[in-house]
């Protein structure tokens, strides 16, 4: 048997291929969105009225880095910045009908390279597909928890000291 190490390599070799169908759909030339662009408005798609910083941390880059891609996107109208009510430094970011059109558009695509994939699996092997990869998903939504449990966790750093130093 193999150990758990193998296996992810093994399921990372396989998954090349889903990926590939998946990228095939948003792989347009006519679409108006680059992929950092795509993976910006699905996070929001996902997580409606995310502020800022916290469309950041999704992403894994600093808040400038964020904000420019924001730039871009509101400037092609597919989302709109609010300030927050009670804390107007705080930006609120929502995605536009033409953005939920794109989304929609590009799910369909997806989902129809998808099917054309599904037609050449036999059926029992299409409905292990599905239980797999919905038990990795409810697995990763888990681990995802643990590490936002995890990151709570961690007490604020107290800052510099009095002499500049840092605490000792």
């Amino acid at each position: 048997m193999k150990s758990v190490a193998d296996l992810a390599v093994a399921v990372e070799a396989a998954v090349g291929p889903l990926l590939d169908v998946l990228d095939s759909a948003r792989n347009d030339p006519r679409l108006p969105v680059s992929a950092t662009q795509f993976r910006v408005l699905t996070i929001l798609a996902r997580r409606p009225g995310l502020n800022l910083g916290g469309l950041a941390e999704a992403l894994d880059v600093v808040p400038s880095s964020a904000s420019r891609l924001c730039d871009r996107l509101a400037a092609t109208g597919l989302i709109t910045r609010a300030p927050d009510p009670r804390d107007r430094r705080e930006v609120h970011l929502t995605l536009t009908s033409t953005a939920t059109e794109l989304l929609e558009d590009l799910r369909q695509r997806r989902c129809d390279a998808i099917e054309g994939v599904l037609t050449r699996m036999p059926a029992g092997s299409r409905r292990a597909l599905l239980r797999s990869l919905t038990a990795f998903a409810m697995a990763s939504e888990a681990v995802a928890i643990e590490a936002a449990k995890a990151i709570e966790a961690i007490p604020p750093d107290p800052g510099p000291s009095a002499d500049g130093l840092g605490a000792a």
